[in-house]
């Protein structure tokens, strides 16, 4: 077993995660317990950065070969290797029913023996796994995986509401009419006539509301006070750098003091007033954000939410 760390100080695959481990695994079966020289414990475990496992196993297995025919020993020595990961957890890359060995006698038919497993962290980046590769001379297919950023989708834009100035169209407002009711009117003659004169109040709404398209990183509790002491934080740092000096280094310490407190201190109002509006709809959020802040240890978390009365 061999496993290779490539770090990167700029993240790896457009992610933030900065460390990739590639761990190839090469079992040999025996004839003495546990029957083979590397125990899954040592291959499989748990990493908060993306980590693949792949190589040749020697393991027939129905998840990767589902029409195979197994024997007990081979399923039961196959297993402890498949319901390893599966706990950590791994997820298994293979396209079931796709051969990674072709033997060179005629007799014995093709096998899965080469796996490839991601963890959770590197999973959502792998974009395929396949063979498409010619032969290399070897009974073994070279296997292809790809692996990409996830794509980002960015929000539509939407009208700003907040900024919406009902005095500037207030005209429009006092012009604006319904369509007249039917006469007679239906279930859908009445549904459909509410639709239009909803779309239409709508559209005169939206039409003077500027756009807003938030970005994915974007965080609720950001301002233009935050913006400004980063900007003076990292004036202080480029400067510190260029010339150090015992008083640039003191500039350095107080604006980056300023600055982290500036954001604890937006957190915890942002937090407060989320809690203030909180509705029996949002109690779930706020207990989701509030078990994120404490696995994450933040440094702003300020104990279990009070919900309003």
């Amino acid at each position: 077993m061999l496993s290779v760390d490539v770090f990167s100080p700029e993240g790896l695959f457009g992610t933030p995660d900065r460390s990739l481990r590639v761990t190839s695994v090469y079992l040999l079966r025996t004839n003495r317990p546990p029957y083979s020289s590397i125990l899954p414990e040592r291959i499989f475990s748990f990493l908060s950065y993306p980590h693949l496992v792949l190589g040749d196993y020697n393991l027939h297995h129905p998840l990767a070969d589902p029409s195979r025919s197994l024997s007990e020993r081979e399923f039961t020595m196959s297993t402890r290797y498949f319901d390893a990961p599966f706990e950590v957890p791994f997820h298994l890359l293979n396209t079931p029913r796709v051969y990674t060995r072709f033997p060179f006698d005629t007799i014995s038919r093709p096998f899965v023996l080469d796996l490839a497993l991601a963890n959770t962290a590197l999973s959502p980046l792998v974009s395929s796994w396949d063979t498409p590769l010619p032969s290399t001379g070897s009974d073994h297919v070279p296997c292809v995986i790809t692996l990409k950023p996830p794509t980002i989708v960015l929000p539509p834009p939407t009208p700003h509401c907040a900024l919406l100035d009902l005095y500037a169209i207030g005209e429009a407002l006092d012009a604006f009419t319904t369509l007249p009711c039917p006469a007679r009117p239906t279930p859908n003659s009445l549904s459909r006539w509410f639709d239009i004169s909803s779309t239409r109040l709508t559209s005169l709404l939206t039409s003077h509301a500027p756009s807003k398209r938030p970005c994915p990183r974007s965080k609720p509790c950001w301002s233009p006070h935050l913006l400004s002491v980063r900007r003076e934080y990292h004036k202080f740092a480029r400067i510190s750098r260029l010339g150090p000096s015992p008083l640039n280094w003191s500039n350095v310490k107080s604006s980056r003091r300023t600055y982290f407190k500036a954001i604890a201190s937006a957190k915890k109002t942002h937090w407060s007033d989320f809690l203030s509006s909180a509705t029996p709809c949002s109690h779930w959020t706020a207990r989701d954000l509030h078990l994120v802040a404490r696995h994450r240890g933040s440094r702003t978390y300020q104990g279990p939410p009070t919900w309003p009365s």
